[in-house]
């Protein structure tokens, strides 16, 4: 990323927390002391993508083993197997819904208290370890 060798469509960005830096392609939440109304909307909004992708790679991961450990390839060949994944997820949940993709699979989130429900894939991942970078 920081070379710019990630192939990133132009004006693209990555979702990222507090544990980053800031940097003009990776948007993280303001500080939370003293914010505006529009600076909690912001952080509001970029935890609900977080939340998106969390639930998308740790969906794969659970269901594609590939994902459970480094994958020791060209930067090119995991964006192949990133997006043949993903196509794949799609086929099986459009053929195969209530087996492959049975209702609390995801996170939801309870829309009279905001409060976010863990979808089952959660149980089905461990904590991959660290990438040796």
């Amino acid at each position: 990323m920081e070379n710019n060798e990630l192939n990133m469509p132009p004006n693209s960005v990555i979702v990222g927390d507090d544990a980053f830096p800031l940097r003009t392609n990776l948007l993280k939440p303001y500080s939370r002391v003293n914010l505006t109304l529009k600076q909690r909307v912001f952080n509001y909004r970029l935890s609900r993508a977080r939340r998106v992708v969390e639930n998308a790679f740790g969906i794969l991961a659970a269901r594609f083993r590939v994902f459970g450990k480094s994958i020791e390839v060209k930067v090119e060949t995991v964006d192949l197997i990133v997006k043949d994944s993903c196509a794949l997820h799609n086929w099986l949940r459009m053929t195969s819904p209530k087996r492959y993709f049975p209702t609390g699979c995801v996170d939801t989130e309870d829309n009279n208290t905001g409060q976010i429900i863990p979808g089952s894939w959660r149980e089905e991942v461990t904590e991959l370890s660290s990438a040796n970078v």
